[in-house]
């Protein structure tokens, strides 16, 4: 079995694999702070639920981190619990994407990730839309080349910081409203919020569509769920895009 890590930095996400098969998913909150050896005993917690172990059922571990040490404490756990190197993703790993940035090497590994299994589940044009800390767009071609994208802030981070600038407002629940028309304080802000990043990708992906052609649109990330459905461009909702692709990466990359 294959477990796929995407390291992002507000969450982290573990898949198990057989084959091509998605058994089981976990999402953590990001420490920076954790060892190998704390890394180690959740994992081996995750698997326990299944009745598995490090020993005899993990045969490859692949990983995505935008998370300097959080990727070295995944090295060190894989090579001292598993006792084999993890494929991390990353220049001089093969992905079978051409990557047309100025500098391939700047482009975030959960970004390539998501391009790689949008192509491949969906063809091209696609745009990927990944609600993550941060928004971010990313646009591939017919031919399968990962051209580039847009990032803008997240829906969390965006309300973190008007939470912290505003003193009269307070955290609420992102779910619809009556009406774009917000007869409360919350309201107001659930509208603004679901509606407002709503049309935000709308007019996003009208803009990549005028340079890329009709395409295929991709929502994934933990908030999908909550800002996809009010929108009129995204046509796909897959939450475990980055993991899929992670997953087709390392058939590529197999030791």
């Amino acid at each position: 079995m294959l477990l796929a890590i995407d390291v992002g930095n507000t969450q982290t996400v573990i898949g198990l694999y057989s084959d091509d098969e998605l058994l089981d998913h976990w999402r953590i909150h990001t420490q920076r702070e954790r060892t190998s050896d704390e890394l180690a005993l959740m994992v081996q917690e995750f698997l326990g639920f299944h009745g598995f172990s490090f020993d005899e059922d993990v045969e490859g571990i692949v990983i995505a981190s935008g998370v300097p040490s959080i990727t070295g404490a995944l090295r060190e756990m894989t090579e001292r619990y598993f006792g084999f190197p993890p494929v991390v993703l990353g220049p001089g790993v093969k992905t079978g994407m051409p990557i047309l940035y100025d500098d391939p090497t700047a482009v975030g590994p959960d970004r390539i990730a998501d391009a790689v299994a949008a192509f491949s589940l969906y063809g091209g044009p696609v745009i990927v839309v990944d609600f993550g800390t941060a928004t971010v767009f990313d646009g591939i071609s017919a031919k399968g080349e990962y051209l580039g994208g847009a990032i803008v802030p997240g829906v969390e981070i965006s309300l973190e910081a008007l939470y912290a600038r505003s003193s009269l407002l307070r955290r609420v629940e992102l779910v619809e409203p009556r009406g774009a028309i917000g007869r409360s304080t919350a309201e107001s802000l659930q509208a603004g919020t679901l509606y407002g990043f709503a049309a935000m990708v709308d007019g996003l992906v009208d803009r990549f569509q005028d340079e890329l052609g009709v395409s295929t649109v991709v929502g994934t990330g933990g908030l999908a769920s909550v800002i996809a459905p009010h929108t009129a461009s995204i046509q796909h909702t897959d939450p475990w895009l980055t993991l899929h692709g992670l997953r087709i990466i390392y058939e590529k990359n197999r030791p």
